[in-house]
């Protein structure tokens, strides 16, 4: 974490702590403290919750830049430690769903990497304004890649409006491969 990733970041946290099953500790609350009326259960629970614990703010601590990690509270506790990592950075995380959001209205399909890159561009900044709970539909979507291509794809999305039947982004993007591939047929300048 450097301080412009934070989504990134937590996204690769949670891969990492869940592939490697110590995750635990961030799933549950804190299991009672071990006393000596404690059964066997509640002792392998507390173990099992108090190494979750440990490794996880290991491994969260190790992937934070110094001069950010001075700035974060400091806790035992691995969810409470990544509550306070969440809130250093709610302010940076409207400021990148505004720019997500700029750059996709401002996107035009410009025929120099492909139909299909632009498509899942378009498709992975949405999914990650989704991800940030600004829900953009597969249709709102679709419509709206739709409107990025250029006049070239301007039959293409005749087509596509008159046919009562939506599509999926998996179907626009090999209709859209389809597309572009008869342009570059037809008229040689396309791309």
């Amino acid at each position: 974490l450097n301080g412009t990733n934070f989504l990134t970041w937590k996204e690769q946290i949670d891969i990492v702590l869940g592939v490697m099953d110590l995750d635990h500790a961030l799933r549950i609350d804190t299991p009672a403290a071990i006393t000596a009326q404690s059964t066997i259960e509640q002792m392998a629970v507390y173990e099992k919750w108090e190494r979750s614990n440990r490794m996880s703010l290991m491994i969260m601590k190790s992937s934070i830049s110094v001069a950010i990690r001075g700035a974060i509270p400091d806790s035992n506790d691995a969810k409470t430690y990544l509550a306070s990592v969440e809130e250093q950075f709610k302010g940076s995380s409207k400021a990148h769903a505004s720019t997500l959001i700029m750059k996709m209205l401002t996107t035009r399909y410009d025929g120099t990497s492909g139909v299909r890159e632009h498509i899942m561009m378009m498709n992975d900044m949405a999914s990650k304004l989704n991800g940030m709970e600004m829900a953009i539909s597969e249709g709102f979507l679709i419509h709206f890649i739709m409107t990025s291509l250029p006049v070239q794809f301007g039959p293409f999305k005749i087509n596509y409006n008159t046919e009562k039947e939506k599509w999926k982004i998996s179907e626009l993007i090999v209709m859209c491969v389809q597309e572009e591939e008869s342009l570059k047929v037809e008229r040689p300048d396309f791309a």
